[in-house]
């Protein structure tokens, strides 16, 4: 495996391997790795000839200035765990590598970035377009790996990748859980002992939920889903929201005719945990 810092290198690498027909697939990542990004990595070892894996904080997509400064960084763990995982190239660029000027780009994503975390998060996932698209130019990936635990950014990328006519295909791979059902995440790691038990409530109260389809409608499910969140005093939910894959769009019975995801974002102190379940009946 090799570790690489500037993008020329990685090209002309890449280049190379291109011109042999080599399939690339590509994991981007802002490192604190943990098994869900393993598992994507080890995904794109199995289907492609070459695996690149990036590592970059982005400054871009934080509207939080200490979210950014407190992000967990372990970039010689991580480039480990990386080099089991059985990766060919990792690229660890610096801020100035990736943004030698600033960028001004604004992505028209119409209705995709305006609502859950969007709503939340303002300007985030315009800075997840500026940094993804330019890593894609970058290594000129087959195929892209995303965890579906970031569901709305999966959306969001696919319909980048349209806009900007990429001949990229955008794999979104399955929620990896720990034990006791709580989402893998880089932000678990800032949850206290009594904080973490008591997170495993979110994915429970989800998993409960999809059985409850035909005895309550989308209104009580995701009333119940709030309510039964919010009586742990360790649990905040800022948002619960039942809607389609495609659009994001809240739906409004359970007849309409589309696959249907529950996502949430909770609040477990000042760390924001986000986690999906597919209500497809």
């Amino acid at each position: 495996m090799k570790v690489v810092d500037y993008k020329a290198e990685l090209q002309n690498e890449l280049q190379d391997l291109a011109q042999k027909n080599k399939k690339i697939g590509f994991v981007p990542t802002m490192g604190a790795l943990h098994k869900g990004h393993i598992s994507l990595i080890k995904k794109s070892v199995s289907e492609n000839d070459i695996t690149v894996v990036s590592v970059f904080v982005n400054p871009n997509q934080f509207n939080d200035k200490n979210d950014l400064k407190n992000y967990p960084r372990f970039i010689d763990k991580d480039v480990e765990l990386i080099k089991n995982a059985g990766c060919d190239f990792v690229f660890t660029p610096s801020v100035k590598e990736i943004y030698p000027k600033e960028d001004n780009r604004i992505f028209d994503f119409g209705d995709l970035n305006k609502v859950m975390e969007g709503k939340q998060r303002n300007g985030h996932f315009n800075g997840v377009a500026q940094v993804v698209s330019k890593l894609f130019n970058i290594v000129k990936p087959d195929v892209a790996y995303f965890g579906r635990k970031d569901f709305q950014q999966y959306v969001i990328i696919k319909k980048m990748v349209k806009m900007l006519n990429m001949s990229i295909e955008i794999v979104d791979c399955p929620i990896v859980r720990e034990t006791d059902g709580l989402a893998m995440s880089s932000r678990n790691l800032h949850l206290t002992d009594i904080q973490r038990n008591n997170s495993s409530l979110i994915s429970k109260t989800l998993f409960k939920a999809r059985n409850l389809t035909n005895k309550l409608s989308v209104k009580e499910l995701k009333d119940w889903v709030v309510d039964a969140i919010n009586e742990n005093p360790f649990l905040d939910v800022e948002y619960f929201d039942i809607v389609d894959d495609l659009e994001l769009k809240s739906i409004s019975n359970w007849q309409e005719n589309n696959n249907k995801v529950g996502c949430i974002a909770v609040k477990v102190g000042k760390i924001r945990l986000i986690d999906n379940v597919n209500f497809n009946l």
